[in-house]
């Protein structure tokens, strides 16, 4: 399992250069490894250690130089968040009903009743900042289906989360993934992105806690 991790986050600091190489190797097949890793990290609950953010970023800042054809990276990125959020969502759908079936001493129906209306309350921020958290925008779509969140309601805002995500990112990465300081120090990069991604959390977190107070 330790060796996983490290596996991961060595792909994820290095990941201007494993993208690269990608590239290099397969050309246009690269746009599909681009839409795979999006679609699984978004789409399915066992893949939130997948470095979307960071992908996003270096597949803009391959761009600005020819690697990618921006375009192309800004479409196929947008249908693989949102297609995966998506199959995410449904699946939550279709497996909620059996885990909720009846009350155990893990899972009640209340808990269900109370994210219902969390996602009713809450669903635009719900599901449009969860795109900017690590981890929490997999599973985000899986318990806002799970909750029987209104399909329309969530398509919305799967849409406009998907959208603000990608094009945030990867115009990142075009836009200053190639200054020097940024190029040289891309390791460093990676990191930062991670960092200011748990940002709106942490500001949750610190919100709900004072509330309480």
């Amino acid at each position: 399992m330790l060796n996983a991790v490290k596996s991961v986050m060595d792909f994820v600091l290095h990941i201007d250069k494993n993208l690269l190489f990608v590239t290099q190797q397969y050309g246009m097949l690269s746009y599909a490894f681009l839409f795979g890793i999006l679609f699984m990290e978004t789409g399915f609950v066992l893949m939130p250690f997948l470095p979307g953010d960071s992908l996003l970023f270096a597949a803009g800042s391959l761009s600005s130089f020819g690697a990618f054809n921006i375009w192309r990276v800004l479409a196929v990125s947008i249908v693989a968040a949102f297609l995966g959020d998506t199959v995410n969502y449904w699946i939550g759908r279709f497996v909620g009903p059996q885990i909720f079936e009846r009350d155990n001493r893990f899972i009640k129906k209340a808990h269900l009743k109370k994210a219902h209306e969390f996602y009713e309350k809450h669903g635009a921020f719900a599901i449009v900042l969860s795109r900017f958290v690590p981890i929490v925008r997999t599973f985000a779509p899986f318990v806002a289906g799970i909750s029987q969140m209104s399909y329309m309601t969530f398509l919305m805002y799967n849409l406009l989360g998907g959208v603000l995500w990608v094009l945030l990112f990867t115009l990142a990465g075009f836009f200053f993934g190639n200054i020097p300081v940024v190029r040289d120090h891309f390791e460093l990069a990676m990191v930062a992105i991670i960092l200011v991604s748990v940002v709106p959390v942490a500001i949750e977190l610190i919100k709900a806690r004072q509330h309480k107070v």
